[in-house]
Parts: C-alpha cells; structure tokens; sequence
C-alpha cells in the first residue's frame, strides 16, 4: 500500500492550478478570436443574402406574371344527374 506524501500533493495542487490559470490565460485570448471569426462569418452569410435579394429583378406594382400554363384540365362528369332541391314536409 502507498502513502502519499506532502510533496505528491502539492505538485498535484499546483498543477492544477498551472493547468487551470493556463486555461484561463488562452481562453481570454483564444475566447475572442473565435467569436469574432463567428460572428464575421455570419456577417458575410447575411449579407450575402441581402445581395441576392436584391440581385432579384423587381416586379412593377400591378404587374401580373404568369409563370406556366396549367397542364391539367378538369374534366366534368355528366353521368352523375341532376341536382334536385326538395323541402322537408312534417
């Protein structure tokens, strides 16, 4: 069985505490680069966006635009009869 000694611990402890300051050094540095790269990408995205709507030729107020002749055509069907209108006699 092993004992730990006072000098296992408190390099142990002061590892962790390297390791912890460290990542808080480079995520105060590191942090903000990233974010910044994030937010500049989507930036970018948005605003591309915006140059392909407005890259889109504009309709005049009023303007009708028919974009293709409907291919199918309704049939009606004449063997069903005819329609009689009755009235409910008590």
């Amino acid at each position: 069985m092993q004992e730990a000694s006072f000098t296992g611990f408190f390099r142990t402890i002061l590892i962790l505490f390297v390791i912890y300051y460290g990542l808080k050094i480079i995520g105060r540095l590191v942090f903000p680069l990233v974010i910044k790269r994030f937010f500049g990408k989507f930036e970018e995205r948005v605003r591309n966006q915006q140059q392909q709507q407005n890259s889109q030729p504009k309709e005049k107020i009023g303007e009708t635009i028919i974009d293709k002749k409907p291919t199918t055509t309704k049939e009606s069907n004449n063997d069903v009869g005819e329609y009689v209108d009755y009235e409910e006699v008590d």
